[in-house]
């Protein structure tokens, strides 16, 4: 089991030394702080910021809860696809939605010249953060809890991953370096 870890991280490095990393994308569950986080890190690397949700409620002409209460969150995600589709990261720290891993081609298209980077905390910790999970235009199945969606999501959010960075325990400052730090290494100047 510990050499299946560290081979699929040693295919992960190597796959990162062939591909051109122009932007860095942001994955994680809502409240996790992807566009807090992303904006500051946008300055930092003096790159655009791209907040894709909302790029998406741009794109739709309404907040996300709205849609999902009149057509569904199915069609959200898809609409939130092609959103994904239309956005280049190149020269930018974008900031996806939480479900933007449901749509294998909007990821693989940013993962092609991107570090995608997923911001890993705990359920416990998310739940604490979270006081709109039923209002806060989450693309979930209407009976789906707190708990069921983050396990659903987290194992897309690993598969999607060039880097899974811990953020328990870091203040936004800590977790500034440290992304500073990794984008530093493998972006392309």
């Amino acid at each position: 089991m510990h050499n299946t870890k560290q081979n699929q991280a040693l295919r992960r490095d190597i796959e990162m030394d062939h591909k051109t990393i122009e932007g860095i994308v942001l994955i994680g569950m809502p409240c996790v702080g992807k566009s807090t986080i992303g904006a500051l890190l946008s300055e930092q690397l003096e790159l655009n910021f791209v907040d894709t949700d909302q790029r998406l409620e741009l794109f739709l002409g309404s907040n996300l809860q709205k849609v999902i209460d009149r057509k569904g969150y199915l069609y959200l995600r898809e609409a939130e696809e092609q959103v994904l589709l239309k956005e280049s990261s190149q020269g930018k720290v974008i900031a996806t939605g939480g479900s933007a891993v449901y749509s294998e081609n909007g990821m693989s298209y940013l993962k092609s010249n991107a570090l995608v980077i997923f911001l890993d905390l705990p359920r416990e910790n998310l739940e604490e953060r979270i006081t709109n999970f039923s209002t806060r235009g989450i693309a979930r199945r209407p009976d789906q809890s707190f708990a069921s969606l983050f396990d659903e999501r987290r194992a897309l959010y690993l598969r999607h991953t060039d880097l899974r960075v811990n953020c328990l325990g870091l203040s936004i400052d800590q977790l500034l370096n440290q992304l500073t730090q990794i984008s530093i290494k493998h972006l392309r100047k």
